[in-house]
């Protein structure tokens, strides 16, 4: 079995949701970032947590997920938010631009349907704030047929947390996989 995903959204997981000032944790450092289609008299400004391109490297650095962005800053993912965080270049999920209101148009998270046909029967992690009830039913049934689906669901205001890798690096350890970075060669890690 090839290593799972691991879906990184952005918005409430790397980037927190400001509090009612306007501002983000303290451990969170402020950018302003040009995302594509805006211009540079005109950026978006984020709160990243320096901490956190350590932590993922660590977790890309075992071999057990595949990591891969699934967020609605898709290309910009890899071009602005991964070189602030001293990450490497990743792959992307290549969302569509849905015209919506809510991120729940059907109950559950937008990029599901698109995502499920874009897994097909892989196994993945999926890191995200905004699942709902729903969500979490598809990661079971998915599961239950064979395609190992974990959901991983910070709070929107404080973001990524290391006991959320904690959780991806045991969640991943107990599948049996060919490391990411030692292909064709089998392993199966268990969690002591």
């Amino acid at each position: 079995m090839r290593p799972p995903y691991l879906l990184l959204d952005i918005d409430g997981v790397l980037i927190p949701f400001p509090d009612a000032e306007g501002t983000g944790p303290e451990t969170h450092t402020r950018h302003d970032v040009v995302p594509t289609g805006r211009t540079a008299d005109n950026p978006v400004t984020i709160w990243l947590n320096p901490a956190h391109g350590p932590l993922l490297m660590h977790v890309i650095r075992t071999g057990l997920v595949t990591p891969v962005w699934c967020t609605s800053w898709r290309q910009d993912a890899t071009t602005l938010i991964g070189p602030l965080l001293g990450l490497p270049p990743l792959p992307h999920v290549e969302l569509p631009r849905p015209q919506i209101t809510t991120s729940h148009p059907n109950g559950y998270l937008w990029k599901r349907d698109h995502l499920d046909a874009w897994l097909g029967d892989a196994p993945a992690i999926w890191i995200d704030d905004d699942f709902t009830n729903l969500d979490h039913e598809w990661a079971r049934e998915r599961t239950a047929r064979g395609h190992v689906t974990a959901l991983v669901q910070p709070d929107p205001h404080v973001g990524l947390l290391a006991e959320h890798l904690v959780e991806v690096l045991a969640r991943a350890a107990l599948l049996p996989v060919a490391r990411a970075d030692a292909p064709g060669v089998s392993c199966e890690a268990r969690v002591a």
